[in-house]
């Protein structure tokens, strides 16, 4: 046989005909290269906090890690002590009781949770409500699982809550998973007692799992809540959270699901085939985390962004931009002017004559298409520096 008759021919499989490339994935590439020919972009795109997680964190991280007996595999319910402390935060933060043992599993992010969560829960053809605009991942990921995705809206007029009337009059009979995410990303919605107390009376009456995201509730929020502070909410209500914004460790990639104990061990099925856990002196510093002071929560989470906040509010104004100043979370998104025909016609306006970097609301669905999104994740002199760049290029 010779080789050069050989015809090799791979194709990828059709699923990933229905994603693409992630928005900030394409758009950073282009960033990079402007900043290669030293256009010296300022990026306020990404939610990835840029201050250390504290000190007690990173020094249980380094201690642990000189032990010699720590480097192997990790059981995929994760160590005891840190369900344990993450048992102790949720009762702390949002006074939810979590056993420890039964009702947590620690996560690699909630990217990981949202792939474990619908693998569990949702069959080829199975419907999934989407939020309108949402986090994109809840869409492309559910599209390469084959669901069928069915959005739902949220818009400005109506706090981007969900419209429960415009819900009841959907078929929702092939419905499994309803997504939610409060405080709201890219929104900066916050929570209410009385919207989750709606969300967990429509679970239960359509037998549906509402699975809410909640990564945000301290950024600028004097009161964290919890969807599984309702009553009947752990029933029928998964809850995803994070360190990456509460404790600056986004890199560190610890999060965690809360729910019944039916629910943990359907996923921990998924979740067991396909990964071990996070190195132990990372769950051991993660642990250490989660006990931080109140007062190191106010000066990160609090007193950072309202600094940095005030540049962004600036930075909208000079755009003529509106917004809601009651937003919450690491973002601030406003309305763009009448006289752009789109959102891309001021964000790459501002990208190239300005050199600031700024997410344009599409990417989040149609319903942001007129909406910008800024990054409170800038230290603050490139905040105002930002900020005098846009006054320039008026």
């Amino acid at each position: 046989m010779q080789k050069e008759n050989l015809k090799y021919n791979i194709k990828p499989a059709e699923r990933i005909a229905n994603v693409s490339e992630y928005y900030f994935s394409k758009k950073l590439k282009e960033v990079a290269q402007m900043n290669a020919q030293g256009m010296d972009v300022i990026s306020l795109g990404i939610g990835s906090p840029d201050m250390p997680p504290s000190e007690e964190t990173l020094n249980t991280l380094c201690e642990n890690a000189r032990r010699p007996d720590v480097h192997g595999y990790q059981p995929t319910v994760g160590i005891p002590e840190l369900r344990k402390a993450m048992s102790n935060w949720y009762k702390r933060w949002y006074n939810v009781d979590l056993n420890p043992d039964t009702e947590i599993q620690p996560l690699i992010g909630s990217k990981e949770g949202i792939l474990h969560v619908t693998l569990t829960f949702v069959n080829p053809g199975d419907q999934v409500l989407v939020p309108n605009p949402g986090y994109p991942t809840y869409t492309s990921l559910n599209k390469i699982l084959g669901s069928d995705i069915v959005n739902y809206n949220l818009r400005e007029d109506n706090n981007w809550q969900p419209d429960f009337d415009e819900l009841e009059k959907m078929d929702l009979s092939r419905v499994k998973l309803m997504w939610t995410n409060y405080p709201n990303m890219p929104t900066g919605a916050n929570a209410t007692v009385e919207l989750y107390e709606k969300l967990v009376e429509f679970a239960l009456r359509h037998n549906i799992v509402i699975v809410n995201d909640n990564p945000y509730s301290f950024i600028l929020n004097k009161k964290p809540l919890s969807l599984l502070s309702i009553k009947g909410a752990k029933d029928c209500c998964i809850e995803f959270n994070s360190m990456s914004k509460s404790h600056n460790m986004p890199g560190w990639r610890v999060g965690m699901i809360a729910t019944n104990s039916t629910f943990i061990q359907w996923i921990l099925k998924v979740k067991s085939n396909i990964d071990s856990g996070t190195f132990r002196p990372m769950q051991l510093a993660a642990a250490k985390a989660y006990e931080n002071s109140n007062e190191w929560h106010e000066e990160a989470n609090i007193n950072v962004y309202s600094r940095r906040r005030s540049y962004a509010e600036e930075i909208m104004k000079e755009l003529g931009c509106t917004f809601d100043k009651n937003q919450v979370g690491m973002f601030l998104w406003g309305k763009i002017p009448e006289k752009y025909n789109d959102v891309e016609e001021l964000t790459e306006k501002v990208l190239h004559q300005s050199r600031v970097f700024i997410t344009p609301g599409f990417i989040f669905g149609s319903n942001g298409k007129r909406y910008i999104r800024i990054s409170l994740c800038a230290k603050e002199e490139l905040l105002e520096k930002a900020l005098e760049r846009i006054k320039k290029n008026k």
